[in-house]
């Protein structure tokens, strides 16, 4: 896939894709999100990339600088007649920390800050009521950013899968297989 023009995020149009929508969030590493999403019910695809920066065709190596703006994001399709964006989010909010500014564990930096990226006015007011949700269930305030749709970047291909194609690998084992254990016994019935 070229990264020479940024991936449309909307809705697909054709009545083919009519109950398809997308969800754009950065929930610290890339890698763990993605892996996460990928075990979801009613996930069609999921997509590692950049979003929100000001660098055009931005490299990981430019983004792990802090400087471009861009924070790791993925691009979620999904089907809504199976999972509704609530869903996704309530999933999204539970499987990282929305309370740290630019960090999730060791990752640290502005790349990492946890954000939401709408698609659609409905997207938005539905982030709201949610995090407005999580912020009472936790009594902490949610730092998560929320934000207009941005021109999506697709990762480099070594990014794509890199759980599944890396599974013993030690950040692998030390931050992303605790967090999909935590994943799967929390949501069992939104396992694929």
């Amino acid at each position: 896939m070229s990264s020479s023009q940024p991936d449309p995020v909307e809705t697909p149009t054709d009545a083919a894709a009519a109950s398809v929508e997308v969800a754009v969030l950065g929930g610290g590493c890339f890698w763990c999100t993605e892996a996460v999403f990928k075990g979801v019910r009613g996930v069609l695809a999921v997509t590692p990339g950049y979003c929100g920066g000001h660098l055009e065709q931005p490299s990981y190596e430019a983004v792990c600088t802090g400087t471009t703006g861009h924070i790791e994001v993925v691009k979620v399709e999904f089907d809504r007649s199976q999972i509704d964006y609530a869903t996704i989010l309530e999933i999204f909010f539970a499987t990282h920390d929305p309370t740290t500014p630019d960090r999730q564990g060791n990752d640290v930096g502005p790349q990492y800050a946890s954000a939401i990226f709408y698609q659609s006015p409905q997207q938005q007011r539905t982030a709201e009521q949610v995090i407005g949700e999580v912020q009472q269930a936790l009594g902490q305030k949610v730092v998560t950013h929320v934000r207009g749709p941005a021109d999506f970047w697709p990762a480099e291909p070594e990014h794509h899968d890199y759980y599944a194609r890396n599974p013993w690998q030690g950040y692998c084992q030390a931050v992303i297989h605790p967090k999909l254990a935590k994943f799967r016994q929390r949501y069992r019935e939104w396992l694929k």
